[in-house]
């Protein structure tokens, strides 16, 4: 392999391979994204066991559930269409070959590239399809919280069922990441050069929008808000319950 096409291929597998530490050392002391949403689910799981109405956890739930069967099913058929050329064979190399934009090498080369996007669509892939065996265990969770019981023992509940939602929706955010990842990797057929600076601006990309867009912000903020509460004792004030039945009437228009 030319050394150019070896130090970009390093480049991309360091920024794949070590994205966390890297995000958490640019993140800084506000936090990202996903360290803040850490708190903010754990917090959901808290009120949906003081819930007597789940409806809205479910729907939640449920939406989150259907964008990782989605994302899952557009990168199977990805995945398909990249394997496809790259056992195509002669016929796929010659085809592209003489493409200007594309750089021109030999036909391992040529191989190895359309193999890198490959590896990291399917790596997303694989995130998906945990995170979807995960958030279905999540729904079992909602399902069979206690809908009354002592004050310590919902707490440890919603934090048991934290512990499953924020590894299930951090597969998520995996297998979305694999995306940014695939397409640097992509650019690898345009040359050494682009491939190093598309890797690069999508390093950049994914560590500014975790640590420094304007949702980074108001998570930040809202997490500051959560943890106050709980400082405050706030947070462990019970609010009174609200029965199905009590919902309806209170809805119901007056004659």
């Amino acid at each position: 392999m030319p050394v150019l096409d070896a130090v970009a291929l390093g480049l991309f597998v360091a920024a794949w391979l070590f994205y966390e530490p890297i995000l958490k050392g640019a993140s800084g002391r506000a936090g990202a994204i996903n360290t803040n949403m850490t708190v903010v689910r754990l917090a959901w799981m808290a009120n949906m066991t003081r819930r007597e109405n789940r409806f809205l956890d479910s729907q939640l739930m449920g939406h989150a559930l259907n964008s990782a069967s989605f994302f899952a099913s557009a990168n199977l058929i990805i995945i398909a269409a990249a394997a496809g050329a790259l056992f195509g064979g002669e016929t796929t190399y010659d085809s592209v070959v003489g493409v200007a934009l594309l750089d021109q090498g030999p036909r391992w080369l040529f191989e190895v590239k359309l193999a890198l996007i490959t590896i990291a669509l399917a790596r997303g892939l694989l995130d998906f399809i945990w995170a979807i065996r995960q958030m279905n265990y999540c729904l079992a969770a909602m399902g069979a919280a206690p809908e009354r019981g002592p004050r310590a023992q919902l707490d440890a509940y919603a934090a048991a069922a934290a512990r499953l939602l924020n590894p299930a929706l951090s597969s998520f955010n995996a297998g979305v990441r694999g995306y940014y990842f695939a397409l640097a990797a992509a650019a690898w057929l345009l040359g050494p050069w682009a491939f190093m600076t598309v890797t690069l601006g999508a390093l950049w990309l994914l560590i500014w929008r975790q640590s420094h867009s304007q949702t980074a912000g108001g998570i930040a903020e809202i997490r500051a808000i959560l943890d106050a509460r709980k400082a405050s004792g706030e947070a462990d004030t019970p609010s009174p319950r609200i029965s199905d039945a009590e919902t309806l009437a209170q809805t119901e228009p007056k004659a």
